[in-house]
């Protein structure tokens, strides 16, 4: 076998459909773009035009705004916190925080706090410091003997 005579394989290599070189070719004519029209022009992209009919996205209401400094919290539910407990990873001695939540692997980061939310049961006796609270989780926690401490978010007192 020489260098000179290495080919491919037949089918290997498919060659590029060249459009518009008459009838005969298949693809000659409209070059497959069908008839005329916007469609059969070059450079058109009409994603969401309906034909000069006002669009769906304009038509539909739009409510309510996202503000773009609001913060930002790393929710977490008390079953979640009750499962780290039983399983060792966390301490009910100590007070528990973000940084205990994000070592035990109950969080994967603080983001602008942590918010303490009610789904599941604790039954642990443990004293939470968090950025959030809704008032079930709080109610949770000291119903089973345990405390809530809200503080303010570290990020929030920078800002001002």
């Amino acid at each position: 076998m020489k260098l000179n005579e290495i080919s491919d394989k037949p089918g290997a290599r498919k060659k590029r459909m060249r459009v518009g070189l008459g009838v005969g070719s298949g693809k000659g004519k409209t070059a497959g773009r069908g008839v005329k029209g916007q469609k059969a022009r070059r450079g058109v992209a009409i994603n969401g035009f309906e034909g000069g009919q006002m669009p769906i996205y304009m038509r539909l209401p739009k409510r309510g705004f996202t503000p773009h400094r609001a913060a930002s919290y790393a929710e977490v539910n008390i079953g979640r916190i009750e499962d780290a407990v039983k399983a060792g990873k966390l301490d009910v001695k100590k007070p528990i925080d973000a940084d205990a939540l994000i070592a035990a692997g109950v969080v994967r980061r603080s983001k602008d706090g942590v918010r303490l939310l009610a789904k599941g049961e604790i039954t642990s006796k443990v004293e939470l410091v968090v950025h959030g609270a809704s008032k079930a989780a709080i109610e949770a926690v000291e119903k089973a003997g345990g405390k809530v401490t809200v503080t303010k978010p570290v990020a929030a007192e920078a800002a001002e």
